[in-house]
């Protein structure tokens, strides 16, 4: 069936293939360059309608939580990576035979989970490096008391005897390729007694090297340099990198109110679709918006929390009610996070292809609400 977009009833994320291919073409040079594996954080992204996109450029996935494992395995394949910050023991039994690797947060999760994982899979560590490079504190793996990850005093060298890797996951939306490269070589120095006796090791995510004007060849150079040094097969886990600026969240305005300033409602809300725009207080951009306009609106969220908005922005126009706005760079941390919040409409999910063509990933209805809650 022929998919008009103009048509489509708000709200709803529109994902652009030949967008998610740029990414994915800085990916695949990225690997070339290094000889790094790369595989997909699930956590920042799970449309699994995507992957065979995906699938010829990246090495496989990585996961948080047992759901994302079975995920990864199911629909992506090849490698499977498994991660979570603590591990039920029938955790382990669901995961353990899907995993290619399963990475432990703690030593007392190794202890506990080795008999029964090491069976299935290479075994990992996550280590913490007590550095890092993060805007927030909230996302700062290596904050004061950080739960993440085991210190280096706490180590001996008997671990190696359990685990084939480790994995440092330190930074967040790093554009800055010195900075990475200063915890690189941090890693390269404090760690090397490890780093010569294990098979691989796993950089994380959190680097943006899909951010426009990254100096991709040089982080590609460092990674190079770093592998051949140790000898060690290097995993970097991006997701906000691999689907940045690929979609956008499609709302309408559906009213206009003035309290000391315009703001314009639409159908959706920041704390049901677009979360991370109210946790970490940034605010969105619209695509409508003009930055010398001489109109401006708070795009005000149709939820009932007070503080609930995507922004405060200027138009060249006044806005009509009935007008659609694109909320740009929509698809990390969203479609992941939606929830039924207020029991708003949750938006819908289409794929454009590079042809042009719209397939329809995914529309929710009142009876997924409805189950969501209870039995159907």
């Amino acid at each position: 069936m022929h998919i008009n977009e103009n048509q489509l009833t708000t709200p709803y994320f529109m994902i652009d293939e030949s967008k998610l291919i740029e990414n994915l073409e800085k990916a695949k040079l990225l690997k070339q360059i290094s000889g790094a594996k790369l595989v997909l954080a699930l956590k920042c992204f799970s449309t699994w309608g995507t992957f065979e996109t995906m699938k010829p450029y990246l090495d496989g996935t990585t996961s948080s939580g047992p759901f994302e494992v079975k995920l990864g395995y199911q629909t992506f394949g090849g490698e499977t990576h498994a991660y979570s910050v603590g591990y039920s023991k029938k955790d382990i039994e669901e995961v353990a035979p899907l995993s290619d690797k399963i990475i432990f947060n703690s030593l007392t999760q190794l202890e506990a989970h080795f008999a029964a994982a090491d069976p299935f899979a290479s075994l990992g560590l996550r280590i913490n490096p007590q550095r890092s490079f993060a805007g927030q504190d909230l996302a700062n793996p290596a904050r004061p008391y950080s739960r993440l990850g085991v210190k280096k005093e706490l180590l001996d060298l008997s671990v190696v005897d359990k685990v084939d890797g480790f994995m440092f996951h330190m930074n967040c939306e790093n554009k800055d390729v010195d900075a990475f490269i200063a915890i690189l070589d941090h890693i390269s120095e404090e760690f090397s007694e490890y780093l010569a006796q294990l098979k691989w090791l796993s950089l994380g995510g959190g680097i943006f090297f899909t951010y426009p004007g990254y100096p991709i060849e040089k982080l590609g150079q460092a990674l190079k340099a770093f592998s051949e040094k140790h000898n060690i097969q290097l995993y970097l886990e991006p997701g906000e990198a691999i689907i940045t600026r690929t979609a956008d969240l499609v709302v309408s305005v559906i009213d206009i109110v003035d309290n000391g300033k315009k703001t314009a409602i639409v159908d959706s809300a920041t704390e049901a679709h677009r979360l991370d725009t109210l946790i970490y207080n940034e605010p969105a951009s619209i695509a409508e918006a003009s930055a010398d306009g001489q109109f401006p609106y708070i795009i005000g969220s149709c939820s009932c929390l007070a503080g609930d908005q995507f922004c405060e922005t200027q138009f060249a126009q006044p806005l009509q009610i009935g007008q659609k706005l694109h909320i740009l760079d929509s698809a990390g941390y969203t479609m992941v996070k939606l929830n039924w919040f207020n029991g708003l409409k949750m938006p819908g999910i289409y794929y454009k292809r590079v042809d042009g063509e719209i397939q329809l990933l995914k529309n929710f209805t009142y009876e997924d609400y409805k189950a969501s809650l209870g039995e159907a």
